[in-house]
């Protein structure tokens, strides 16, 4: 049951956050550009919103990793270990850095991507696009060191 629990929330971790880091990551500069593009632009106005989309769907169905995580740990009796512990932690502070910043900043970009270029929407969505790269980074990142976490663990049977 542990290997089959640890497969699904690995396939997991690849089919589910992998899409979001990567539209995370492409969406700032698809975003200046549309934005710059002005409402003359449509498809790279689509090409944003397909992003954002991207993100609220994937970030919704990569709930599951974390799910199946916890669930393998049961199964495998390692709940406790502290390297779990904090990456625990960590994922919750990625869920909390798309949730919290990401996804806004998507949002806001998309409301201006639909507004007038001299409204208050565009001028703040380009203001939010100034920060949205670090946040993106900061996202992978916590993502990137709790994969590596769960490779080189102690009692890892990879050799580490």
């Amino acid at each position: 049951m542990a290997k089959l629990l640890l497969s699904l929330h690995v396939l997991a971790a690849v089919l589910f956050i992998g899409p979001v880091a990567v539209a995370v990551s492409m969406f700032p500069a698809r975003a200046k550009a549309a934005l710059a593009a002005g409402p003359d632009q449509a498809s790279a106005a689509a090409s944003v919103k397909l992003l954002h989309r991207i993100t609220q769907v994937y970030a919704l169905l990569g709930i599951a990793v974390p799910v199946m995580g916890v669930g393998t740990a049961q199964v495998m009796g390692i709940i406790g270990q502290a390297w779990l512990i904090v990456s625990i932690v960590l994922t919750a502070l990625a869920a909390g850095a798309l949730l919290f910043f990401v996804l806004p900043a998507q949002q806001n970009t998309i409301d201006a991507l639909d507004a007038a270029p001299e409204s208050e929407e565009h001028t703040r969505a380009t203001g939010g696009l100034r920060l949205l790269p670090m946040t993106a980074g900061v996202f992978n990142l916590l993502w990137a060191v709790v994969t590596v976490m769960m490779v080189i663990r102690p009692g890892s049977t990879t050799g580490a």
